[in-house]
């Protein structure tokens, strides 16, 4: 624990009182006020001292159960308070883990308590982000109350990351998401057009022997097989924009539909995310050997005018369907989203952001198409037209645009 800080006003003034009335005592020979002047005397000089070396040998550490919790879920810790000899004759502890005072003097009284005593607390956390955790801090004092020591652990503090919250895509038009997902992971477009090396992962039963990488089976790793990448890759590709002045609520509903459509995608067949700051996107696959170091990094976006624009310049080649998720509606559309080569692009913003339907300040033909975390998504340069039968279909059209 760290040096205690000793408060000891009322014992102080408890045996200047005590003091007052042995001098009354003498000068009035008044021998009735001599033995409570003592009293009082004693009381106030021993109370600090007896405080101070029971808070100096007790001690109280949290331990978490995990490192990462999701935002909103229940996290369990357990906060451990240990006593010196001489017990503690009244203690509390407070945790800034939840905010509140937990009473342990009974637990760890001088007599009867044990050397040791375990609280279990239960918390959550409503925004995602890196949070930092005090230790706990523990407050000793008398029976009388006339002195108080708080004392707190010399304990780094602790750091607990929390998670955006992910939630299942709901498809406004029908198949519209079968459209977007690839069937065994995009296998068929990989094999026809893959042509340069995106790395490595687990070995995949079929895959042929060119592609296994002898150094890392020599090395006794097992079999690792080399991921090629797609000229011109078919799979789904999330885009987080972070930019932005408004409420921080509006980019935290960005990012959780971010990790929903990533999430979804990667189990379905593949995907990559590409988040602000990064020039390359991070590729998710059926395996989700990536994904916990990926929403990891989503926990951790920040956003604000001066935050990062996405950099797609090296996706303008792309034919797969593009999730443009942006904590507000853009002010102009990248290039690479609207060019004529560009396959399917869904422009993803947070509810609050639309205005009559339709995301404030865009034009041009848009379809509503998903709703996920508080966001809705819109399939840019789509024609509404009409069939033979009177019943509304879509087709890709003339590009949205800002206004």
């Amino acid at each position: 624990m760290a040096p205690p800080r000793l408060s000891a006003r009322r014992a102080a003034a408890v045996a200047i009182g005590g003091v007052v009335l042995i001098l009354v005592s003498f000068v009035f020979d008044a021998a009735p006020l001599f033995v409570p002047g003592i009293a009082f005397t004693a009381l106030g000089a021993l109370a600090p001292g007896w405080v101070w070396v029971s808070a100096r040998g007790a001690s109280a550490q949290r331990i978490l159960e995990a490192e990462r919790v999701v935002e909103g879920e229940p996290l369990a810790a357990k906060i451990e308070v240990r006593r010196g000899r001489l017990g503690l004759p009244g203690a509390e502890v407070y945790d800034p883990f939840t905010t509140s005072k937990l009473e342990v003097a009974g637990p760890l009284s001088p007599l009867q308590g044990d050397r040791c005593a375990s609280v279990r607390v239960v918390s959550s956390f409503a925004r995602r982000g890196l949070q930092t955790l005090e230790p706990p801090s523990l407050f000793v004092r008398d029976p009388l109350e006339l002195a108080h020591v708080q004392a707190t652990s010399a304990a780094a503090a602790q750091r607990l990351l929390v998670l955006p919250r992910t939630e299942p895509v709901r498809w406004l038009v029908a198949d519209r998401g079968r459209r977007f997902k690839l069937p065994e992971g995009g296998a068929a477009s990989e094999a026809l057009a893959a042509v340069d090396v995106d790395g490595l992962r687990p070995y995949r039963p079929g895959t042929p022997a060119s592609r296994i990488h002898w150094p890392a089976v020599a090395r006794g790793a097992g079999l690792i097989e080399r991921r090629l990448q797609a000229d011109g890759d078919t799979r789904p590709l999330i885009v987080v924009d972070a930019r932005g002045s408004g409420p921080i609520e509006l980019l935290d509903a960005g990012v959780r539909a971010a990790a929903s459509l990533a999430l979804d995608f990667a189990r379905s067949g593949g995907c990559g995310l590409l988040l602000p700051g990064e020039q390359r996107a991070t590729t998710l696959d059926r395996e989700l050997l990536t994904w916990p170091a990926a929403y990891a990094r989503l926990a951790m976006v920040h956003g604000g005018p001066r935050a990062a624009a996405p950099a797609l310049g090296r996706y303008g080649a792309r034919v797969g369907p593009m999730f443009y998720v942006a904590a507000k509606a853009p002010d102009r559309l990248p290039a690479t989203m609207t060019g004529p080569a560009r396959g399917l692009t869904v422009l993803v913003v947070p509810v609050p952001c639309l205005v009559g339907g339709r995301p404030q300040g865009m034009r041009g033909p848009m379809l509503a198409t998903l709703e996920v975390s508080g966001c809705r998504g819109f399939l840019l340069g789509v024609r509404r037209e009409f069939d033979r039968g009177g019943r509304a279909s879509s087709r890709p059209g003339a590009e949205a645009s800002a206004a």
